[in-house]
């Protein structure tokens, strides 16, 4: 069966009328819906840390902005936007003493409430809007007329209207001018945990890496192997985004296409039994335990492995070509930026701010998200 998508005239805009949706954090998600929000007409109130260094950007976006509690308690829906690995000490600190019954509790990804870190009281309604793009292109796309494709589910329906609320935002966010498909927060942590890990950073940075790194000791120059196994990516990408793997082959060369078929398998060899591996370790537990206990740890083995990355030879090559294209608007990020400062022509065609190295950094730690 055909999953259906829901698009703006399959929502309520009244069900968030006259109600106000406090979005705790203002990171990468939270700068984007709180904005989108407020130009669809929403009231919205950004809940942050007394000292986050996001409380200007928030306000500058000329958004009102309070301390979690504050805001919790002001709201009718709350949006928790703070970091995965941060919500948990937020919501039992800020959040949960501050709610009442009625209220919607929602979330961008399932991760706490899937791994059981998170667990609402019976009175509340519990949902998720998952936009299924970065926060820059969230608030671009959105800015540019368009909308970013959406995941969205109810956990739990106290009241009776978390569904018709739980669409309503997503209208207000623009992502039902794209379409959302309806899920389950299980059924999209899982595949969201796995899509990230087996292909859309994990797959793909491994690929690259390898790649690079098999030219060069081949004895090709680096700054060549740049252009072939990072910079050509995202042209053929565009293709793929653009008309599936069929368009990209019709694209590309003959020669390109034969070799698609006949080599592509050789590389993936093993790499689905590998996928099974990673898969199973998502679904079981094993990763966000993993995960968690590393920040529990003070997160030593995270900042080892970005650090490890950011000095390999591509990113440096890649920086130095990177400068001499303008027409690219290139990016440099520094760890600890706010991530609402950035977007690069994402952030200045949308207002957000762009920043002088804007991109996606490090998230702010804080309960700015």
């Amino acid at each position: 069966m055909t999953a259906r998508m829901y698009y703006d005239a399959d929502t309520d805009p009244k069900a968030l009328e006259g109600k106000t949706v406090a979005v705790i954090g203002y990171g990468s998600q939270g700068h984007a819906h709180a904005q989108n929000l407020k130009e669809s007409g929403v009231d919205v109130v950004v809940g942050l840390a007394p000292g986050s260094k996001s409380r200007p950007l928030a306000a500058d976006a000329g958004l009102r902005v309070a301390d979690v509690a504050d805001a919790v308690r002001e709201a009718d829906v709350v949006m928790i936007l703070v970091p995965d690995t941060a919500q948990k000490a937020v919501y039992d600190a800020e959040i949960a003493p501050n709610l009442r019954p009625g209220q919607l509790l929602m979330f961008a990804h399932g991760f706490n409430i899937r791994f059981g870190r998170i667990k609402p009281g019976p009175d509340v309604d519990v949902g998720m809007v998952a936009p299924k793009g970065p926060g820059h292109l969230l608030r671009s796309v959105y800015s540019a007329g368009g909308g970013v494709p959406a995941l969205f589910a109810v956990e739990q329906d106290a009241s009776g209207t978390a569904r018709a609320r739980v669409l309503a935002y997503a209208l207000a966010l623009g992502s039902t001018r794209a379409g959302v498909l309806e899920t389950t927060f299980k059924e999209e942590t899982e595949t969201d945990l796995f899509g990230e890990q087996a292909l859309l950073c994990g797959g793909v940075s491994a690929l690259i890496k390898a790649a690079f790194e098999t030219l060069v000791e081949a004895g090709y120059q680096p700054e060549l192997a740049y252009f072939e196994t990072m910079h050509e990516l995202k042209l053929i990408v565009d293709l793929m985004y653009r008309g599936g793997l069929n368009f990209m082959r019709f694209s590309v060369s003959d020669t390109a296409e034969y070799g698609d078929y006949v080599s592509g398998p050789r590389v993936a060899e093993g790499v689905k039994a590998t996928m099974k591996d990673v898969l199973a370790d998502i679904q079981s537990g094993a990763f966000a335990n993993r995960w968690i206990a590393v920040q529990e740890a003070g997160g030593a083995e995270f900042r080892e492995l970005r650090q490890r990355d950011r000095a390999h030879q591509i990113e440096q090559v890649g920086a130095e070509l990177r400068a001499q294209m303008p027409f690219l608007d290139p990016v440099v990020v520094h760890a600890g930026e706010a991530q609402a400062t950035v977007g690069g022509a994402a952030a200045v065609e949308s207002g957000d701010g762009g920043a002088a190295t804007p991109t996606q950094p490090t998230p702010d730690p804080t309960v700015a998200g």
